[in-house]
């Protein structure tokens, strides 16, 4: 005969144990999000302070204008070496090196020799190179039309607020930059969706979080509609 005897748990206390583990399992969710939603958001408080200034300077560059942004312009003639560079690749690499510019050119182009209208008349048009090199700092725009014995530059010093809205832009900025302001966009992403995470586990109202969004995303959606 067994004698072995299985206690019975009430099924109230079943329901108050498995709350009590729901409880415990949300309260350490809740715990470890907010901790990575403090560390990522302190992460991105600096940079988020630099392109949310240099962001209202653009946002105002058209429509009620804020004049902090300011460009020096300076134009110079550099003669030519001996020899003449080859080609616009290698006016390039010689202008580089003349200029002291820390990085390669951004951008050349070569237009060869052609025919062009004049009025009545058809003129010759000779081969024309422009190269441009550009920083967050300066930029340099340079022009050689071929039988000159010089190559004009347009040189661009920005004062601290152009440099500001270069990095927003990412204008001459390098690959580290570039990877650097990744982490910020990700930061964002990721304080969005960990804060609309948070408020929906801290709070029950969630159809007012719900019409609060749809109607932050209407709101965007016919601004944008308008602009277009």
């Amino acid at each position: 005969m067994n004698n072995s005897t299985h206690k019975v748990i009430p099924i109230a206390v079943l329901d108050s144990k498995i709350q009590h583990q729901n409880r415990a399992r949300r309260t350490t969710m809740i715990k470890w999000l907010r901790k990575l939603h403090g560390w990522i958001g302190l992460w991105g408080a600096t940079l988020g302070l630099l392109f949310g200034t240099s962001g209202i300077l653009l946002n105002h560059r058209a429509v009620m204008k804020i004049p902090a942004a300011q460009i020096q312009e300076s134009l110079l003639q550099i003669p030519l070496p001996n020899p003449t560079p080859a080609n616009a690749d290698a006016m390039a690499t010689w202008l580089q090196h003349k200029l002291n510019f820390d990085r390669p050119a951004a951008r050349v182009r070569s237009e060869p020799e052609k025919d062009v209208a004049w009025g009545d008349k058809t003129m010759r048009q000779p081969a024309h190179w422009s190269v441009a090199f550009n920083s967050p700092r300066s930029n340099f725009q340079a022009e050689y039309w071929q039988g000159n014995s010089f190559v004009s530059v347009r040189r661009s010093e920005n004062n601290v607020f152009a440099i500001l809205n270069n990095l927003h832009k990412g204008t001459g900025a390098g690959v580290g930059w570039v990877l650097l302001v990744d982490t910020l966009a990700g930061s964002i992403i990721f304080l969005s969706l960990s804060g609309v995470l948070l408020w929906s586990l801290q709070n029950r109202r969630r159809l007012v979080g719900a019409a609060i969004g749809i109607t932050a995303i209407v709101i965007v959606i016919a601004l944008t509609a308008q602009t277009m």
